[in-house]
């Protein structure tokens, strides 16, 4: 997809969503939604439609709040579950990024002197993102607009003040494409996330992958995974501090009464995730 018509489109969609999600509790129909982003409804419902895989009137069941109190409650145990089960997950995403790879105290404390980056900026079904890339793996991933690209880069210098940054959107592309393709394509080589953190951050992280799509838990429930029950807040600091935003999955993590929480990237765009998942989910259940 062209880059400016997929911003176009997510961020009419991210108005959409952002109008539903505040007014939910009234159910406004297609009419009032199509007029809110300036489309007449036909075509808002197919551009919604086309982005989400689903109808915008059936994607407001997945933003509201009793939908997540439902959704919470009902995967109260997926952590345990799914550590039971180790890493396997029925997640075409989760099974490609469960290898992870974490910094050594040495190299942490060499601020990652010596380490190439690749990166490029990138359209996908949420915006454009910068993904940045390394000989051991994905190092980052994050959303912005062209005008935060600047802000966007020096960050990345922060995260990683001892790298060589290279843009390579050639590569780059190639590993872009895999992870937002829409239809499931073959993982191949399972490719591994080069993870900076401490490691109560990591170990956080690490909960997060095993959260299968279209789940959603509480920061009290990554808490008790990790074996720190009483660590609600410091979860919520160390998801906030995830750099590798989707593959990480820390949109996936709620407040415990069902409510969205915080978002690193923005609201509308954990909204988005989260019901572009929980749609996808039921899709594939039905056709299992």
């Amino acid at each position: 997809m062209h880059t400016s018509q997929a911003a176009l489109d997510y961020a009419r969609v991210e108005q959409a969503i952002e109008y539903i999600a505040a007014r939910f509790t009234e159910h406004p129909n297609l009419e009032e939604i199509a007029a809110h982003v300036h489309l007449s409804p036909f075509h808002f419902n197919r551009l919604f439609t086309r982005w989400a895989g689903t109808s915008p009137q059936r994607f407001l069941r997945f933003l509201t709040k009793e939908y997540a109190k439902q959704v919470l409650t009902e995967s109260g145990d997926v952590l345990a579950a799914t550590y039971q089960a180790g890493l396997s997950g029925t997640s075409r995403l989760h099974d490609l990024f469960v290898a992870y790879e974490a910094m050594t105290p040495a190299e942490y404390r060499a601020q990652a002197a010596g380490l190439v980056i690749r990166y490029g900026f990138h359209p996908t079904p949420f915006g454009e993102a910068l993904l940045s890339l390394t000989d051991r793996g994905i190092c980052g991933l994050t959303f912005q607009t062209v005008a935060e690209r600047p802000a966007a880069l020096a960050q990345l210098h922060v995260t990683w003040p001892g790298a060589t940054l290279h843009a390579n959107e050639a590569e780059t592309a190639v590993v872009a494409a895999q992870l937002f393709a829409l239809a499931p394509t073959s993982a191949g080589k399972p490719m591994p996330l080069l993870l900076k953190g401490t490691n109560f951050q990591i170990k956080v992280w690490e909960a997060l992958l095993r959260i299968p799509a279209g789940a959603r838990v509480s920061y009290r429930d990554i808490a008790a995974a990790i074996a720190h029950p009483g660590a609600s807040q410091a979860v919520g600091g160390a998801v906030g501090a995830n750099a590798i935003g989707y593959l990480i999955p820390c949109h996936r993590v709620i407040q415990q009464n069902g409510g969205p929480g915080g978002y690193r990237w923005g609201n509308a765009r954990k909204q988005a995730l989260l019901g572009w998942e929980a749609v996808r989910a039921e899709q594939e259940a039905l056709a299992a």
